[in-house]
This record gives C-alpha cells, structure tokens and sequence, in this order.
C-alpha cells in the first residue's frame, strides 16, 4: 500500500467522554499513515494498534440529539422496513451504539432484534420495543452465531475495525446458507473526504476507508452478492445491501467502477491537503490576533480531528454540542471544554464554526433562538 497521508501523535479516541482536562490532555496517542491499495481502493491506517482503544458505555457516539440526523434514521428505517417486509422479523444489528437505530427498526414493523455493542447503556432507551430487544454489551463474534437475523445491519462499524475482510468473512460464515437474509452495512465515504481535502475526517478510530467499489469489492470477496450501493446523508455515508452469494459472480454495479478516480483523488489529497491545513490554521491566528472569539460548534470526532491536526490550542476555547451527556467533559488531545448552546448566550462568540455542513441550518436556528449574530462557518 502507496503511504499518501500521515499525521503524528493523535489521540486513540476523540468521543470517549474525559472527564477532566488533565486526563484530555495526557490521553493516549497513535500515529496515522494511510496507505492507498490501487488493486482494490481500500485505504487503512498502516500504524493502527486496537489494543489501544476502549469501547464501553463512557464512549458517547449518538447523534440521535439531532432532528437532522433522527429524520435521516426514520427515512433509512422506513426503506428498509418496506423493501424487504421488515414485520414480526428477527433483525440483528452489529455495532448497535446506543441501540437508537435498531429500536427504531423494532418499533416500525413489530420486529425483534439482538444488538451488539459494549457501548450501549440500558437505561437510556425508553422505547416499549424494548422488551422485544436484547442489548449483549460485548463485541460481536462467532461465539454468537447462534443468533439468526432476517436482516443483518452494521452502521458506522466497519471504519472501526482493522482486519476489514476477516471481520465480513466472519459475518458471511455466521449468516451461513440463510439466502434471504438481507446484509446492510454503512460506513464513512472516503472519496468525499480526499475530494474536499478533509483532513477533521481522519482519525485514529477510523483505521478503514472505503469508496462504493472498495466496499463492494470486499463483501463480493467474502461471499457476498451485491445488490445495492447508494450514498446519503450529503453524500457522507455509503450504503451496501448484500446477500450471502451462491457461487457464482453477480454483475458488476456502475458505481463501483472507481478505481481510477480513487487513485487520482489520493493523488489530489496527497498534494494538496498541506493548503488546506495552512488556510485554517492561517484564519485561526487571524481570528486570535483580532481579538475574536471563535467556538466549535460539535464536539465529536471531527472536532477532535480538526484541532489535533492543526495543533490548535487556546486559539480556540469551547466546543458546543448539543448532547447533555458530553457537556462539562473535555475533547481529547486539546482540552476544550465541552459546552451547551446556552453557554454561548454568556460567551458571545464572534464565529461558530459547524463541524459538519450538514447541520448549517439546524445550528443556524439555535443561534437565532438564542439572539445572536455571529459568523457561521462549515468546515
């Protein structure tokens, strides 16, 4: 694998909740070194080590505070209730976080569902599904290739996980000769990232980067016949619909003929990302020296990426989100302090900068709700 991208000392997690700003400061670091394979497209991080991470229930990764991306959820739920007859099924969902999704899928057509995740906390799902749902708070294994679903989901899982065709392998062999159980998986889209030079999108949690036809190209080699690729939600997240193959190759979808822009989008990234990091880093100190007061608006992930990546420090002070359960911790790496949108009534900040554009409107509304002005930018 051709090495296009590499970034020093990130810390292993950007949503584990950090309770002080000490433990933010000093938490473990790795190094990322992304290598491109032009045989398949995949793209992983060559220096990924995951006895370094920990996923418990002190890993806050919902985004189920957000109206934008609930209505996301229902609209994906509602596809996949009515394509395949998701009523009365038995549904299994690898990955399952907070368990919002998989209730979600349980409450629209009376199914049942197994969920896996050594993330999820009881007590925060109050949905009467519930009692239809059993929460296995362990990583899903082979152990648990006693549990049969009519549908088989993975959302936002993959990009996790290092070993990337052991684990589908894995998966295609618990699923077994059950032909009409429907595979759906969903993951980050790598080729919007180089596209938009994205460097907040790259971290350490994610050690895997997929494109629609490095995606496809996995889960037809471990057995899978493909029988949808779409993008949504902005075009951030790739969907892939499969079941378990017979033997014989299926056609090739159109989408997943992009090798030849995957390679020339590393390229681009490779030579151009530096621009990308200087421009930012650049309106920052510009913002500081002015005397004016710039806030995060989104404290996960990117946040995490784009600070770390930047080396900002005090140019910066807070981070907003609207999860109760982050504020008053710490992001990992710089040490902002995680704050409400309330707070910013008090701080009057004279920028906000959204970490995801896809919430423009949403946080456009909450600035107008609370009377202020600033200036809204996106990365």
């Amino acid at each position: 694998m051709a090495v296009f991208y590499e970034v020093q000392s990130v810390p292993v997690h950007s949503v584990l909740l950090m309770p002080a700003r000490d433990a933010a400061l000093s938490y473990p670091k790795g190094d990322m070194v992304l290598g491109f394979c032009a045989s398949c497209g995949f793209i992983a991080n060559l220096a990924f080590d995951p006895t370094l991470h920990e996923y418990s229930s002190n890993y806050e990764e919902t985004q189920g505070f957000s109206p934008t991306f609930n209505a996301f959820h229902q609209r994906l739920a509602t596809h996949l209730v009515e394509r395949y007859d998701l009523h009365g099924k038995n549904l299994i969902e690898i990955g399952c976080g907070k368990g919002e999704f998989l209730t979600l899928l349980c409450e629209l057509g009376g199914n049942y569902g197994v969920g896996f995740d050594p993330a999820y906390v009881s007590e925060r799902n109050k949905s009467a599904a519930k009692e239809r749902i059993t929460f296995i708070e362990d990583f899903y294994s082979e152990k648990y290739a006693g549990y049969q679903g009519d549908l088989v989901c993975c959302k936002m899982t993959l990009e996790h996980i290092h070993h990337t065709a052991d684990f589908v392998g894995m998966v295609r062999r618990t699923v077994g000769n059950r032909a009409d159980t429907v595979v759906f998986f969903q993951v980050p889209d790598a080729v919007r990232v180089l596209r938009d030079l994205g460097f907040w999108d790259i971290y350490y949690e994610h050690c895997s980067y997929f494109s629609l036809g490095s995606l496809a190209r996995l889960f037809r080699h471990c057995g899978f016949t493909v029988t949808d690729l779409w993008k949504d939600y902005d075009d951030q997240y790739l969907m892939i619909e499969a079941r378990p193959g017979e033997g014989k190759p299926s056609s090739i979808l159109p989408q997943e003929n992009d090798l030849e822009e995957l390679t020339q989008l590393v390229a681009y990234f490779s030579q151009n990302h530096r621009g990308q990091l200087e421009s930012w880093q650049g309106r920052l100190r510009e913002m500081k020296q002015n005397g004016r007061r710039a806030v995060l608006w989104g404290s996960g992930s990117k946040a995490v990426a784009f600070l770390t990546t930047l080396k900002i420090h005090d140019e910066i002070e807070y981070a907003v989100d609207i999860n109760p359960h982050r504020r008053g911790t710490y992001l990992a790496g710089t040490g902002q302090q995680i704050v409400a949108p309330d707070f910013l009534r008090e701080y009057k900040p004279d920028v906000v900068i959204a970490m995801n554009p896809i919430y423009r409107k949403e946080i456009q509304r909450d600035l107008n709700t609370m009377g202020l002005n600033p200036v809204l930018q996106t990365v």
